[in-house]
This record gives C-alpha cells, sequence and structure tokens, in this order.
C-alpha cells in the first residue's frame, strides 16, 4: 500500500483524490454519511483534512496508511466511548481501520449529537 503524505488539498474532492481507490471509496462513504446527518453543513479543508462545520467545526476525517481518523472532538468520544470501545482511540479522534467496513451507525449517532450541541450554542 501506499505512503501517505498529507497532500495540500484545497477541497475535500482534491483530498479524497490524492489516496488509492480502495481508500477513495471508504472516504467517500464517510463524507456521504456526514452529509445526509447534516444537510445544512457546508464542507472545507481545516487542520489539512476534510472539516465539516454548522455553528463551529462539526467533524473532521482523514486518511492514513491503515486507517481513517474521525474527529468528533472530545467530548463526543466520551459520550460514545463504549460503542469505540473496539476501535483505538485517542482523546478527540477514532481509528476506523481500512480492512473493515465502517461503521456509519455510530457516524451517524455521532453527528446528531455533534449538530446538537453545536446547534444549542446559537440558543
Amino acid at each position: 500500500m501506499a505512503i501517505y503524505k498529507r497532500n495540500p488539498a484545497k477541497t475535500i474532492d482534491e483530498f479524497i483524490a490524492g489516496y488509492p481507490k480502495e481508500t477513495q471509496l471508504l472516504l467517500e462513504e464517510l463524507r456521504e454519511c456526514i452529509h445526509k446527518e447534516a444537510p445544512e453543513a457546508t464542507e472545507t479543508i481545516s487542520y489539512g483534512i476534510p472539516t465539516f462545520k454548522l455553528n463551529g467545526n462539526l467533524v473532521h476525517f482523514g486518511a492514513y496508511e491503515h486507517h481513517i481518523g474521525f474527529y468528533p472532538g472530545s467530548k463526543a468520544m466520551q459520550v460514545f466511548k463504549q460503542e469505540m470501545k473496539q476501535y483505538k482511540t485517542s482523546k478527540g479522534a477514532v481509528q476506523f481501520p481500512l480492512d473493515q467496513a465502517l461503521p456509519l451507525d455510530l457516524v451517524k449517532k455521532i453527528v446528531k449529537y455533534r449538530m446538537a450541541v453545536n446547534l444549542r450554542k446559537n440558543k
């Protein structure tokens, strides 16, 4: 498998295009899942990775040699800790192995949670 380098992408399309086809398919699947749950969110590149914003940062994701990194923030990681126990995690991120199906139901729950948190910021 290719060695991954951070590409200087300006859009999520450019970011995804910089990876092997199998990884591209997973990234597009994740992107579509986020869009379905948060259709009002806007896409950008922030911190060099794909970012969805809705009243602030919603979620980020990235691709690496053996996993897809999903970054919902530390509070979401605490809330969904039990559901993520099979994955490698850190304070604000979870790693989804490239050789496994993405846990899209979990991603949907996390995105819904993050939307509710961000939308409460305005109230």
